[in-house]
Formats: structure tokens, C-alpha cells, sequence
């Protein structure tokens, strides 16, 4: 992965994982509440509700007691967040910046948004995975209105890679890149974890995230594990999938089942199952509720976690970031969510996908003109 990406792995990592909104909104909104320094927050989803209005009093607060605050917001994204959040932040100090704005753009860069998901405080704690700032992550995933994701706490050296994804899109937004608050402190170790930071950018040709699960596949030797909320991946990455297989790899794929929240995703999805059911991939459907996970877990040793999807957005055209983790205790924990979940999924059966209806298969076929975007 070094050499191939030419990004270093830090050791002495502490990784908690946190799943779904009961744990992961209480922790990092505690760790908001702790900052003495610096609060650095950027996200795709910021939407409504009363954990958004939470957030928000929570940064504003931290800005008024002079605690540096920014807030990077995707304009795309978080259009959507309600106005007075907004003007209770910004009141109070917080810096509010917005990842390119529709209007102000070419329509080339209109497709290429910040899916990053990033909040780091006083530069020694940070937290990424795939949770938006909404109602719909609150609660444990126990209905349709409570979505099932994971985030991650990382303490140690790899803070610093996370960092510098939230600093190189800041840098595209803002004048000002650090200031006399930024320490830049020397990371004690804090756990075993060996953590690798991988950002994907957007422009044209291979990009790093795509080099991260590519290696990640070919490496699997006895077990695959995808979780992943939008699956829309190219035929390039499906071979990947189905030569694991081939070559005897346990391959499992959980994607979402009927409460996904874009379905035109879902059906280009599934235009890949017969190849996948044919060459001995386990494809499931998760039944209870939005499954918005981003997870690989490789031979109970090796696992990904962050904002990338796979799926043509967030290979192609978005920036987002991925912890490539070499820990078996954080991967045995990512494995037994991971068989929680199985049992809220169906798995596909290959005989019964075969006849499916003509109209799936024509639905399926429709979604080729527009894959390249989703």
C-alpha cells in the first residue's frame, strides 16, 4: 500500500468504532464539548432536525468560550441546513466556509463534491466514517427511520492524515490555511492499530481510493467482506470481485434492500448480480432500515473504513477519505457488526435472480446511460 499509493502507515493507533447514531453522535459531540483549542469539522450531510440544532449550539458554544471553530459544509450536500443554524454559528465565531457552490461553478466541477466526513479536535482526536449530521443517523438502527451506519475515533499518528484531508479542502475555500492555534503536536503512541490515510480527489484518470480497494481485493486470500451504502461500481471492479471468488476467496456483499434512499443506485447495482452470483460471490440485501455503512474487512485482519462508496461517484468525481486499518481486534468488532447486519439481510438467491422480471432487467439496463454519475 505504501509503495503503491505513496502515503506512509503510522503505527500506534487507538481506532474505536462506534455504530450508529446512540454511540457516535454522544462521542463526538462530547469531544466538541472537551476542545480547548481547535474544533475542525467538515461534512457532505448537514441537514435538520434536532441533533443538527445540537451540533450547531455545541460548535457555537466552543467558538463563543474562543476555541477556534471551522466548519467546512459541501454546498451540494448541505443545502438544505436551515438558516438560523447557520446564523447562531456564525454569530458566535464559527468560520463557515462551503465547498463549492452550484451557481459559482462550471458544470464540470458541479459533479465533483466533498463527501468527506471529518471532525478532528484540539489535533489529537478525530472521527470519520459515513454518518451525516441528521435525524435520519439518530437512534440504533431499529427501523426505517433510524439508518444504519459506523464512524470511527482514532487517536495517535494517523490524526494527522485525517487533518490533512480536512486541510486540503479548506485550503480550496479559504485564505487563511492554520493560524497561532494550530500546535501541530507530536502524537504519543495510543493503541496497536497500524492505520493508513487514504484520500481520493476528483479529477481524471486512477485515483488512490481506487488503488486502496483494488489491492485491498487482490490481497484476500480467505475472506471478503463489502459493506457499502451505494454500489454502482464499473466492470472492472466486479472482475476484481468475481477473481476473488474464482480463486476461492469467501466474497460477501452487503448492500442496501428496499429503505435505500436512492433506488436509481440500487438498480444499477443490481444489473451486476448475475455475474457476481455466477462466479460464487454471497450477495445480500439489508432489510431493517437505510444501510449507509462503508466497510471492507479482509481475512479477519485487514479492514477499510471511511466516506467512499463503491460506486462510480465516489471513485470518480468525489473527495473522500478511507482508513486502511491493520488490526485484528478493530476488525474482529467490524466482522461481528457485520453478522448482526447479515441477519437483518436476504441473501440473493442465484435461481430465483435468473427469472426475474422483465421489468427489473429493463430498469436495470436504463441506469447503464447515467452509471457514470451515480
Amino acid at each position: 500500500m505504501e509503495r503503491l499509493i505513496g502515503v506512509a502507515a503510522t503505527e500506534g493507533n487507538l481506532l474505536i468504532p462506534l455504530r450508529n447514531g446512540d454511540e457516535i453522535f454522544p462521542a463526538m459531540l462530547k469531544a466538541i464539548r472537551e476542545a480547548r483549542h481547535t474544533v475542525d469539522m467538515m461534512t457532505f450531510v448537514y441537514w435538520k432536525g434536532e441533533i443538527a440544532r445540537e451540533f450547531a449550539q455545541a460548535l457555537a458554544e466552543r467558538a463563543r468560550a474562543g476555541v477556534r471553530v471551522r466548519l467546512l459544509l459541501d454546498a451540494f450536500g448541505s443545502r438544505t441546513i436551515e438558516r438560523d443554524l447557520l446564523d447562531l454559528m456564525e454569530h458566535a465565531g464559527v468560520d463557515v466556509a462551503w465547498f463549492r457552490k452550484p451557481l459559482l461553478l462550471s458544470p464540470f466541477k458541479q459533479n465533483h463534491r466533498c463527501h468527506r466526513k471529518v471532525l478532528v479536535v484540539d489535533e489529537v482526536t478525530a472521527f470519520t466514517g459515513g454518518v451525516g449530521i441528521a435525524e435520519e443517523w439518530c437512534g440504533d438502527a431499529r427501523g426505517p427511520h433510524e439508518w444504519r451506519d459506523t464512524h470511527v475515533m482514532v487517536q495517535g499518528p494517523a490524526v494527522d492524515g485525517i487533518c490533512a484531508a480536512f486541510a486540503q479542502n479548506w485550503a480550496e475555500c479559504h485564505d487563511e490555511l492554520f493560524d497561532e492555534r494550530d500546535r501541530f503536536v507530536e502524537h504519543e503512541p495510543k493503541g496497536d492499530a497500524v492505520v493508513q490515510v487514504v484520500r481520493g480527489s476528483a479529477s481524471i484518470g486512477w485515483q488512490d481510493i481506487q488503488t486502496l480497494l483494488r489491492v485491498t481485493i487482490e490481497s484476500a486470500e480467505q475472506r471478503l467482506r463489502l459493506a457499502t451504502a451505494y454500489f454502482s461500481p464499473d466492470d472492472h471492479f466486479v472482475e476484481l470481485l468475481c477473481a476473488a471468488a474464482r480463486r476461492g476467496v469467501e466474497v460477501e456483499l452487503l448492500v442496501p434492500g428496499p429503505y435505500t434512499d436512492k433506488q436509481i443506485s440500487r438498480i444499477a447495482g443490481r444489473h451486476h448480480y448475475h455475474r457476481l452470483l455466477e462466479c460464487g460471490v454471497i450477495v445480500r440485501e439489508y432489510q431493517r432500515t437505510m444501510l449507509h455503512c462503508k466497510i471492507v474487512t479482509v481475512d479477519g485482519t485487514a479492514s477499510l473504513i471511511g466516506s467512499a462508496n463503491l460506486n462510480r461517484r465516489s471513485l470518480d468525481h468525489d473527495e473522500e477519505v478511507m482508513l486502511a486499518v491493520l488490526d485484528p481486534e478493530f476488525t474482529a468488532t467490524l466482522d461481528a457488526d457485520y453478522e448482526a447486519d447479515v441477519a437483518h439481510s436476504v441473501t440473493v438467491d442465484p435461481g430465483r435472480w435468473a427469472k426475474r422480471p422483465l421489468s427489473f432487467r429493463a430498469a436495470e439496463a436504463a441506469t447503464r446511460t447515467v452509471q457514470h454519475f451515480l
